[in-house]
């Protein structure tokens, strides 16, 4: 007889076993692949006995960043590493309907395709899922020289971009028996997250995964032109034996960081997709790629109005221009504007208007919210606690400056409205406004491209 507490949920990868927390259920940890170092994944058969979902996922072996947590908070409290990371959490309302299929949202977190895991404690879906009745799905994928560095003839490019592949598939399989509608599948993806959504969307294979897409911060920016950095990278990480120690390849990993290096805005993320590698198509025919699949998605992107202060302020030098009063406020708040265009914004103003010529439905959005006596404003990742997480898990992040959580959850909640409506049937007002939080406009569809 089934616990309560315990709920089991019959599926076609076999019987899963969850726990309720609260107002909703989690089951966690759940292996949709496996894959040996360096090669591709291969979806995980059905499990033969009951599979106890109740661990959160381990994160992917990576270089530690000593820059996230002055700003984040401890980012990685309670998570582990393993290489066997090609894992999912799963979170639903604690009660669901028989009848009743929610739209499903799958994460693809942030972190410069180097850091991050799906189950990190800011992260956490909780409230988005019972305060707006969606199921969510949390994807931990491979990053770093472990998932997103390759060459021909050598370790396969995109192997992060084929595990979120798989990921997708056994969602497709699957979350039925957890209560969502395969056919309302929308990926929800921060920085790398987003860049990484933006390239499923024209991935082979990716037909018919997922409906719709959310790109929060995508650095679009710095997504062409880069394949003389990763071959210098892969110069550099020279050739790993399959069986090296994991302290190796991240030592490897640190050297190809350095190499890129030289290579100016875009070694602000050297790891990435990798265009011409299976599963994407060339650089070449990238634009006429995401014109062909823009009719089938729908697109929300956006970003927030000062990115790269995030980035900014953890640089010795620019904080030293900050301490002339008068001149710093002069040439820093340029500085920020311009490189946040070039990186975030006009590549998201760019990504919607090609959509829409292309015949697709996409909006755009600003993030606008600045937390009360915080130096970083709205810069990036401040985005991030409108949606997920919970008071605890943000409480010791600097980001979030003087602001009461009180003010964050009354933000927050108008926008996981909006963003769940989305998710839900893709349509949204043509103008939106919250004030000192966001804006949304949709941009005009056309059906016909202007090929001028």
């Amino acid at each position: 007889m089934q616990s309560p507490d315990f709920p089991e949920f019959h599926t076609p990868a076999g019987p899963i076993i969850g726990r309720r927390d609260g107002a909703v259920v989690r089951a966690s940890g759940i292996r949709y692949a496996r894959a040996q170092r360096f090669r591709p994944p291969v979806a995980e058969p059905t499990f033969a006995s009951p599979f106890r979902a109740t661990l959160p996922a381990p994160a992917c072996p990576q270089v530690a960043d000593p820059f996230l947590e002055p700003v984040m908070g401890s980012l990685f409290a309670g998570i582990t590493y393993d290489e066997d990371c090609l894992r999912l959490s799963i979170t639903r309302p604690a009660e669901v309907r028989p009848d009743e299929q929610l739209p499903v949202m799958v994460w693809v977190h942030g972190g410069s395709y180097v850091t991050g895991a799906g189950d990190l404690p800011i992260y956490d879906p909780a409230v988005l899922v019972s305060e707006q009745r969606v199921v969510f799905v949390a994807v931990t994928y491979r990053l770093g020289l472990l998932g997103f560095l390759g060459r021909e003839g050598g370790t396969p490019p995109n192997l992060g971009l084929l595990d979120l592949l798989e990921s997708l598939r056994w969602v497709q399989r699957n979350i039925a028996a957890f209560g969502g509608n395969p056919a309302l599948v929308t990926l929800l993806g921060h920085s790398s997250g987003a860049d990484a959504a933006a390239h499923l969307m024209v991935a082979q294979g990716a037909k018919g995964l997922f409906r719709r897409v959310i790109m929060h911060s995508a650095p679009l920016g710095l997504s062409r032109k880069r394949q003389a950095m990763s071959r210098a990278m892969a110069d550099a990480a020279g050739t790993l034996q399959p069986a090296a120690p994991v302290a190796e390849v991240l030592a490897r990993e640190s050297i190809a960081t350095q190499a890129a290096r030289r290579f100016g805005l875009k070694s602000g993320m050297p790891f990435g997709t990798q265009y011409g590698a299976y599963p994407l198509p060339a650089e070449a025919d990238i634009d006429r790629a995401w014109e062909a699949v823009a009719p089938s998605v729908d697109v929300l992107i956006g970003a927030t109005a000062e990115e790269t202060r995030f980035f900014a302020i953890l640089d010795p030098k620019y904080r030293r221009l900050l301490g002339f009063p008068v001149l710093g406020r002069l040439i820093s708040r340029p500085l920020v504007s311009f490189s946040s265009g070039l990186v975030y914004l006009k590549s998201a103003v760019a990504f919607a208007k090609r959509h829409a010529r292309a015949g697709g439905r996409a909006y755009r959005f600003l993030v606008t919210f600045r937390p009360t006596d915080s130096e970083f404003g709205a810069a990036h990742t401040v985005d991030l606690p409108l949606l997920l997480g919970t008071q605890a898990s943000w409480s010791f992040a600097p980001i979030l400056g003087q602001a009461t959580w009180a003010a964050v959850e009354a933000a927050g909640r108008q926008v996981r409205q909006l963003w769940a409506g989305f998710a839900r049937t893709g349509v949204l007002p043509s103008r939106v406004e919250v004030p000192g939080v966001l804006w949304v406009k949709q941009e005009p569809t056309s059906g016909v491209l202007n090929k001028q």
